[in-house]
């Protein structure tokens, strides 16, 4: 691979115009891609085939205007809602559901409805005890008239007896008799019919008032008359389409003009046009003060920052293009941006300082860019397919947004490879010596560098630097590391998983507002309600409406009795009267840990309670949604991480030929992982330091971060250890006791590594005050982790281990050593190839 490298990177320094031609072409092609192709970004995530899914996809086959994406939209007035206020919120909610896909109710006739319903019952009542006394009345009138009728008949039956009436007679009086009767019998048919409609009026108030027992005390406007809401339905799959939330927001906007502030939730004002923002530019301005500090020149400070630019601009508009065939959640991109600013930064930076150190020692300029590709260009690769096999194996947890996330963010880390050993040596070989700092080239020019020899310097190293003095504490370094790690990390037992809601947004966003308003005004739980689908096992007829009632009273009422749940809400019933559905709001919040155990709780009850009443139950909604994608990704975790782990000891098996040091860098790593959790957890969910990095309300931790963090931390730890550890490895083989070949080796690459994860944590930090909020804890994660695993656990523990390991800690069995094959990562092999050809005759 070496030598490959080799000779690519000397035909990229030969014709640069052909290079950087073939990179504009290439970013050209994604960028028309990503204009003709791209569509918006999802930002509801889900996995086929789960449980919500499943019930949700029933709930928009049956019931489309229930099945939606769902918002809520606040309305106030301080003095209370004047009836002009109150018609233009009318006259708006009008304007929302005229929008297409769009469904809106409106708050204060529904709440109407609700309060009347109970005034509605109580005249039912008196009506049926007034027609049930009429009823009454009238069983008593026929009694009375069959006595009498009987009473005739036995009269006239004596008289035809005794001879006193003529047969003319009897006939005429039979008749009357008969015709009595006839009524009579006419008259107990109605007082039947009467009765069983009597009957069927209290089976149908007696459900009625079931069902507003259900519903009582639910608002939509408060008692103060000072504060309503409403939800807006948007029918469409996974993200409400720009055009959409533009419409809705403009009837918000005049609402406001109007005088009655309006608010919307987070799903009606969610941004996600933009991936860069200010914070993010602060990061790489600090990645750029690093960059003049250690490179002494602005030339060259700028190429890897230029190179970072150009990898995320050809990686993001390539993965834009490709949104229109494949599902992105908004978080996809900004996770590829901030990968491929911190590695297209890093890896650019490694190829540039070896090709300035062997500058200063005098190597022609396209000898030196095609030596530095095939020596650090090989690292680099090697160091880019550790991270883009880890993000890809993000597939294998089965989570098909994960998975997309990973194989974008894959994408950009490899076009970062691909800049870094093409385009950089094309860069380089145009600058020439100017990527040196004046001085430098003026020395070397006069060729006075002061450099002393190889030996002179060894023995320096050996008494001098951060290594040297870890080497002479060993215990003692090891010792604060694990304490270090313990404390940062301590919080981890503690993690709950769960995806943001509104709570977590700012303080002061409409997002927030909203929130933060519906909670205190209509409970916590109205911001996440849990929506319950019951499928019948057979259709309820459609003349048969106290049954349907009557069966959504029973549905409901189980419901209704179950800890933690507020209030139950029939939304709908489906053309076939088979499917009921209905709005449970919760005691609590989304987010909260209680919601969490009572969807659990009614996840376990469902079952029996669709057995007692003829149907099959399922749960969905948001709040359902994610706590089931939690749950998924909490159970996918143990695999990946056994994934991840097992692929680090085969790799760093290969590079390193020894047991001792796979097992020491794995080790690390799960250490930086640990001390990455424990600060996220305790700033994100225990809220500690909220007010440095903007946490409004402590909340679960993002479902998908562990995931993320352990795949993106393996594949960076693996950069450390290689650009680290292989130095001490080269210094050994040449013949340098073990001991000391750690205290050279960090030596001769501690300074570019040191500058590299300083980038790399300032580029991650930046994006802890982002935009956007879900990928704040992405970043502190990144960044801590970045910061452990490079100066504690690669700077730190491993040079203090293998201080006392000595000789040992490059042990393997003879048998393993002759079977593996030789993975020259730093290129030493070409090195030595290359030194042989120039000395031959």
């Amino acid at each position: 691979m070496a030598t490959y490298l080799h000779r690519l990177g000397r035909w990229c320094a030969s014709r640069p115009w052909a290079v950087i031609g073939a990179w504009v072409v290439l970013f050209a092609i994604t960028i028309t891609g990503m204009a003709v192709f791209a569509k918006p970004l999802a930002n509801e995530f889900s996995i086929p085939g789960s449980r919500f899914e499943a019930v949700l996809a029933t709930l928009k086959t049956e019931l489309p205007e229930a099945g939606g994406i769902g918002g809520t939209v606040v309305f106030r007035s301080e003095g209370g809602f004047t009836d002009a206020q109150r018609s233009q919120i009318v006259d708006a909610v009008e304007q929302w559901s005229s929008i297409d896909g769009v469904l809106a109710i409106d708050p204060f006739a529904t709440q109407e409805q609700i309060e009347s319903s109970g005034d509605g019952i109580a005249e039912g009542r008196e009506q049926l005890a007034a027609g049930r006394e009429e009823l009454e009345a009238g069983e008593a009138q026929l009694v009375a008239g069959r006595q009498e009728l009987e009473a005739g008949q036995a009269q006239l039956d004596g008289a035809v007896a005794l001879g006193l009436v003529t047969p003319a007679e009897a006939a005429a009086a039979q008749a009357q008799i008969d015709e009595g009767r006839a009524e009579l019998e006419l008259g107990e048919q109605q007082l039947e019919e009467g009765w069983q409609q009597l009957e069927e009026g209290e089976a149908a108030l007696e459900a009625g008032e079931r069902m507003a027992t259900l519903s009582a005390g639910m608002r939509l406007v408060n008692d103060a008359d000072t504060v309503a809401m409403t939800q807006l339905m948007v029918d469409t799959e996974g993200f409400i389409p720009p055009e959409t939330l533009v419409e809705i927001q403009a009837v918000a906007a005049d609402l406001n003009e109007q005088g009655v502030e309006t608010l919307l939730s987070k799903e009606l004002t969610d941004d996600i046009s933009t991936l860069f923002g200010p914070a993010e530019i602060v990061g790489l301005v600090v990645a750029a003060i690093v960059l003049i500090t250690m490179l002494g020149t602005l030339l060259a400070a700028g190429l890897p920052l230029l190179m970072a630019l150009i990898g995320v601009g050809v990686g993001l508009t390539g993965a834009m293009a490709l949104s229109g065939v494949i599902e992105m959640q908004s978080i996809t991109p900004a996770l590829a941006l901030m990968l491929g600013l911190a590695v297209g930064i890093d890896y650019s930076l490694f190829l540039l300082n070896r090709h300035r150190q062997q500058l200063m020692h005098g190597m022609p300029v396209t000898q030196s860019i095609a030596l530095s590709v095939g020596t650090s260009g090989n690292a680099v690769t090697f160091a880019g397919l550790t991270v883009i096999i880890a993000l890809s194996a993000l597939t294998i947890t089965g989570i098909p947004f994960l998975g997309v996330m990973g194989l974008v963010a894959a994408g950009t880390v490899a076009i970062a490879v691909l800049v870094a050993i093409t385009l950089t040596p094309a860069l380089l070989s145009l600058m020439g010596m100017r990527v040196l700092p004046k001085r430098k080239r003026s020395a070397l020019a006069a060729g006075d560098l002061g450099e002393a020899t190889a030996e002179d310097r060894r023995e320096a190293d050996t008494r001098r630097g951060w290594a040297a003095f870890v080497a002479r504490h060993p215990w003692v370094m090891i010792a604060a590391v694990l304490a270090l790690v313990a404390g940062l990390g301590y919080p981890t037992g503690q993690l709950r998983l769960g995806l943001p809601d509104g709570g977590s947004e700012p303080a002061e966003t409409q997002a927030y507002q909203t929130y933060d308003i519906v909670r205190e005004e209509f409970g916590a739980g109205a911001s996440g309600p849990v929506i319950v689908v019951a499928e019948l096992d057979s259709p309820i007829p459609e003349d048969d409406e106290v049954a349907l009632l009557t069966r959504q009273a029973d549905i409901g009422e189980e419901f209704a009795n179950v800890r933690g749940v507020e209030h139950v809400v029939p939304i709908g019933v489906n053309a076939d009267r088979d499917v009921i559905a209905f709005q449970l709001q919760p005691t609590t919040g989304p987010a909260e840990a209680a919601t969490t155990e009572l969807v659990e709780l009614l996840t376990i009850l469902s079952p029996r309670i669709g057995h007692t009443h003829g149907a099959t139950i399922g749960l969905t909604g948001l709040t359902v949604a994610n706590i089931d994608i939690s749950e998924q990704l909490a159970q996918a975790l143990p695999l990946y991480l056994l994934v991840v782990v097992g692929l680090s000891l085969i790799l760093l098996l290969l590079v390193f030929r020894s047991i001792v040091i796979p097992l020491l860098a794995t080790g690390g790593f799960l250490l930086s992982i640990v001390a990455a959790f424990g600060a996220v957890v305790a700033v994100y969910q225990l809220g500690h330091l909220s007010w440095i990095f903007g946490v409004n309300e402590p909340g679960p931790v993002l479902s998908f971060l562990p995931i993320l963090l352990i795949g993106i931390l393996f594949g960076l730890a693996m950069d450390y250890q290689v650009f680290l550890v292989s130095s001490m490895r080269e210094e050994h083989v040449h013949g340098v006791a073990a001991r000391t070949a750690v205290i050279t080796g960090f030596n001769h690459s501690a300074r570019v590594v040191t500058a590299a994860a300083i980038i790399m944590i300032s580029v991650f930090g930046g994006f802890v005050w982002s935009h956007l909020m879900m990928v704040r804890p992405i970043g502190l994660g990144l960044a801590v982790g970045v910061l452990v695993d490079a100066f504690v656990v690669r700077m730190t523990l491993t040079p203090a281990v293998m201080t006392l390991l000595g000789e040992r800690a490059w042990w393997i069995p003879s048998w393993l050593d002759r079977i593996l094959p030789d993975v020259d990562v730093e290129g030493a092999k070409l090195e030595r190839h290359l030194s042989g050809a120039h000395r031959a005759p």
